[in-house]
C-alpha cells in the first residue's frame, strides 16, 4: 500500500496553487488554530502566485504585505497578480487575495536576478544547538491543556520548531526580556527549487514573531486566552540563499507595543552563521475586557 501523505506533503499541496487564468490563481485553505486562515498560509500562497509570473532566474528579495480582514478557512482564496514592472534586473508584482468577493490580503514582492555586490553582515547571536532542545511534542503538553497542545502540534506538524527558552504560554505572569529564539526546519526534505524554500520560510515566519511582545508583559497568548491578536502587516527581506529543510535560527525581539498593537522584528540565520532573512511584523495585541 502507498504511504499516507505526511504533514509536509499536505502543506506542499496546500501551497501548489491552481492556475485559473493567466495571472489568476486559486488556493485551498484549511482551519488554523484560531477560526480564521493562518496568515503565514495566505502570505506564502500569494508569494507562490507572484513567483509563477516571474522568470525562474529571479528570486524574491523583499515582500511587504497587509492583512486586511480575517480569511474564511472554509472557502478557497483567489489570488490576482498585477505585473507592475519587468526591468532588466528587477521584477515587481502585486497580489490581491480575494474571498467572497472582497480583498482579504495584499502583497507586493520584488524579484531580482542573481548578481555580485558588496557583502557584509552582523554577527550571528549565540543560541543553543537545535538538537539539544525539546521538540514541540515534548514542550507543549508541559504547559498547555492536552486538547490545545494537540491542536497546536497538529497545526505545526509540517515544521520542526524548537524554542530555545520557555515559550510565552509556559511563563504566564512572569514578564521578561522581550526576546525569543526558535530553531526551525521542515519535517522532511524539499526539492532544490529555491523559490520553494523562500515560500516555506515565509509560511513559518508568521508563527512566532509576536511572541516577544507577549514575553514583555508575561502574557501567554491565544492558547491561554489572556490576549486577542492578529497580524496586521508583514515585511521580509531575503539576503542570502538558504534551505528551509535545514536548521534556521529565528532570533526575534519586540522594541515596542502601544495602542493595542505590538511590533516584532527578527533575523533568520543559517546554522553556519549566514544572515538569510530580516523580518518585521506588527500585530493587534489586545487584552480582553
Amino acid at each position: 500500500m502507498p504511504e499516507a501523505p505526511s504533514a509536509l506533503d499536505d502543506l506542499l499541496a496546500l501551497l501548489d496553487l491552481e492556475r485559473i487564468e493567466q495571472d489568476i490563481f486559486r488556493g485551498q485553505s484549511r482551519s488554523a488554530i484560531v477560526p480564521r486562515v493562518f496568515g503565514g498560509q495566505v502570505a506564502a500562497q500569494a508569494l507562490v502566485a507572484a513567483g509563477r509570473t516571474v522568470p525562474a532566474d529571479r528570486l524574491p528579495h523583499s515582500l511587504h504585505a497587509y492583512f486586511l480582514v480575517p480569511g474564511d478557512p472554509g472557502a478557497p482564496i483567489v489570488y490576482e497578480v498585477d505585473r507592475i514592472r519587468d526591468g532588466r534586473s528587477f521584477t515587481t508584482r502585486r497580489v490581491v487575495a480575494i474571498q467572497h468577493g472582497r480583498p482579504i490580503f495584499h502583497l507586493s514582492a520584488s524579484f531580482q536576478t542573481d548578481e555580485e555586490g558588496l557583502d557584509h553582515q552582523a554577527a550571528m547571536p549565540a543560541a543553543p544547538d537545535p538538537e539539544s532542545l525539546p521538540t514541540a511534542e515534548e514542550t507543549l503538553p508541559r504547559h498547555l491543556p492536552r486538547e490545545i497542545a494537540d491542536r497546536l502540534v497538529e497545526a505545526r506538524a509540517a515544521v520542526d520548531l524548537r524554542y530555545a527558552e520557555t515559550p510565552p504560554w509556559g511563563s504566564v505572569g512572569e514578564p521578561r526580556e522581550p526576546r525569543s529564539q526558535v530553531w526551525f526546519r521542515t519535517n522532511g526534505k524539499l526539492s532544490d527549487d529555491p523559490l520553494l524554500h523562500v515560500v516555506l520560510a515565509t509560511y513559518v515566519s508568521d508563527m512566532t514573531l509576536l511572541d516577544s511582545v507577549l514575553l514583555a508583559h508575561g502574557r501567554g497568548g491565544w492558547a491561554v486566552g489572556d490576549v486577542v491578536g492578529a497580524s496586521l502587516d508583514h515585511a521580509m527581506w531575503f539576503h542570502r540563499p538558504f534551505r528551509a529543510d535545514e536548521w534556521l535560527l529565528y532570533d526575534q525581539e519586540s522594541p515596542s507595543s502601544s495602542g493595542g498593537r505590538g511590533l516584532g522584528q527578527a533575523r533568520i540565520w543559517t546554522r553556519d552563521g549566514r544572515l538569510a532573512i530580516s523580518v518585521i511584523q506588527e500585530g493587534v495585541v489586545r487584552v480582553p475586557r
